[in-house]
C-alpha cells in the first residue's frame, strides 16, 4: 500500500533544489521532515544510487542535487521510491473459486492501468515545478 517514501523523497529534492550550492545534512533533512534521520539517509542512499542527489560523509559531509531539478520527472522520482502499485498487494483467493481464481489476474490489470495514469499525470511535473510553489 501507500507509504511514506514519495514524500519523504520529494521533501529532500525540494529542500537540495532550495538550498543549492550547499551540502545539506541528514540531521537537516530530518528536522525539516520530523522523522528520524535514518529514514532519510535511507533515501539518501537510493536517490544517490538512482543518480538524482551526490552524497558525501563525514563531519563535512551532506547532499545536494547531482542533476537539474527541471530533468527530474515526478513519476519518475514515484517509480525510484515505489516498488509496489499504489492500491497495494492482493488476497490470495481461493483457486476452486470461479471468482477467486480469476481475481488476481484481474486486480493485476486494474493496478497496471492506476499505476500508468498516475505516473503519467506526475511526469507532467517537475521537481523543479513542484518546488517553485514554495516561498
Amino acid at each position: 500500500m501507500n507509504n511514506l517514501r514519495f514524500s519523504t523523497a520529494i521533501h529532500i529534492l525540494v529542500l537540495l533544489d532550495k538550498n543549492q550550492g550547499e551540502l545539506i545534512t541528514s540531521d537537516f533533512i530530518a528536522g525539516s521532515i520530523n522523522v528520524n534521520p535514518v529514514v532519510v539517509r535511507r533515501e539518501i542512499k537510493l536517490l544517490r544510487e538512482a543518480g538524482l542527489i551526490d552524497a558525501k560523509k563525514g563531519k563535512i559531509g551532506g547532499c545536494a542535487l547531482a542533476i537539474d531539478a527541471r530533468k527530474i520527472l515526478l513519476g519518475d522520482l514515484y517509480k525510484i521510491v515505489n516498488k509496489e502499485n499504489m492500491l497495494g498487494r492482493k488476497n490470495q483467493p481461493n483457486p476452486n473459486c470461479a471468482v477467486g481464481r480469476q481475481m488476481n489476474g484481474r486486480l493485476d490489470e486494474l493496478f497496471d492501468q492506476t499505476d500508468t495514469v498516475l505516473i503519467e499525470t506526475l511526469n507532467k511535473q517537475t521537481v523543479k515545478d513542484f518546488s517553485n510553489q514554495f516561498e
